[in-house]
């Protein structure tokens, strides 16, 4: 039986079309609930704000996004008019990450964080079409990703999927939530997904202490894929859509290649081409491909090495050097 993983309540099989509407029943054979009672309600969904998971759908085509979205997204989109097509670009570089994890890299354990809302080739539906048992969890904070995630997040009858709601900035929550443990085997490697999420993490939520934390987690031979806009390529469209979502209330911070690959990379091995633009990762087809401006979203794909070299959280390697120096003053002075 596979099992859709939910903590928070409802009944799988629902289509729910819009929070405000009374969802539509269809039952799926290949499909329960864990976790989770009927009389639990969905969280209470904010329309009055907007959300980057809602935005995103928007971007991309999508109907599930309402009015404080639009208005912040198309405050973007004035000056980033490609900002569509970049949206696009790094929606198929996670469809091409996952199929060369899945086919070429062997790895058939996901964990999704910032998952936004369900769409065509969702990163189960990927994986699955090349392995049946694959395994996802899916993490994503916001109520709506929610709603959705219980109907349209089914596996393949060899497979498992789960949703949880949760918050990248709360990693040790993801980590030791109960639906991750049981669909994921920390003792094999595991591809951790961070696609469009760590730009909305700025310097002063201490990125690189969630970063270390998650990628301390995961076992040797597992796996990082994640994608950050950048203002390097165009210095006016990406910064005034940060500003935009900044003004609404919502974190963002752009950063630049070096700055990304410091973040989301150290100690880790770079799967060839490397940290690129999202269009340039292992681009298939020969057809022309948008200009670096319109795309603006860096994306790497990097696998945590066989042998770990543990990584210092509280001393940076400036700290580090300071103390081999020091050590290798009073070795000297004492021989």
């Amino acid at each position: 039986m596979i099992k859709a993983v939910s903590y928070c309540g409802g009944v799988a099989g629902q289509t729910v079309a819009n929070p405000s509407e009374p969802p539509v029943n269809r039952s799926e054979d290949n499909v329960s609930v864990e976790g989770s009672t009927p009389e639990a309600a969905l969280p209470e969904i904010d329309t009055s704000k907007p959300h980057p998971a809602r935005m995103y759908d928007y971007y991309l085509g999508g109907k599930n996004h309402f009015a404080a979205d639009r208005e912040t997204a198309e405050m973007g989109l004035a000056t980033w008019r490609a900002g569509r097509v970049a949206a696009r670009e790094n929606r198929a570089f996670l469809g091409r990450a996952v199929r060369f994890l899945v086919a070429e890299a062997g790895i058939t354990q996901f964990l999704d964080i910032g998952t936004g809302l369900p769409t065509t080739n969702n990163v189960h539906e990927v994986a699955q079409a090349i392995a049946p048992s694959a395994r996802v969890v899916y993490a994503d904070n916001d109520p709506l990703v929610l709603a959705h995630a219980r109907a349209l997040l089914t596996s393949s009858p060899e497979g498992r999927t789960a949703y949880i709601q949760a918050d990248l900035r709360d990693p040790q929550s993801i980590l030791s939530d109960p639906s991750v443990r049981e669909v994921l085997d920390f003792s094999q490697p595991i591809a951790l997904m961070l696609v469009a999420v760590l730009h909305f993490v700025p310097d002063e939520f201490k990125p690189a202490q969630i970063m270390a934390t998650l990628l301390d987690a995961l076992p040797p031979g597992s796996y990082l894929v994640a994608s950050h806009i950048t203002g390097e390529h165009d210095p006016v469209g990406p910064a005034t859509g940060a500003r935009a979502y900044r003004a609404a209330g919502l974190p963002a911070q752009l950063r630049d290649a070096d700055q990304f690959a410091e973040l989301a990379f150290p100690g880790l091995d770079l799967v060839p081409p490397g940290v690129t633009l999202v269009s340039e990762w292992r681009p298939q087809g020969s057809g022309p491909r948008p200009t670096p401006a319109e795309v603006s979203w860096y994306g790497g794909v990097a696998q945590v090495p066989r042998r770990r070299v543990l990584r210092p959280r509280l001393v940076g390697a400036l700290g580090i050097l300071r103390v081999a120096v020091r050590m290798d003053s009073l070795w000297w002075n004492w021989y």
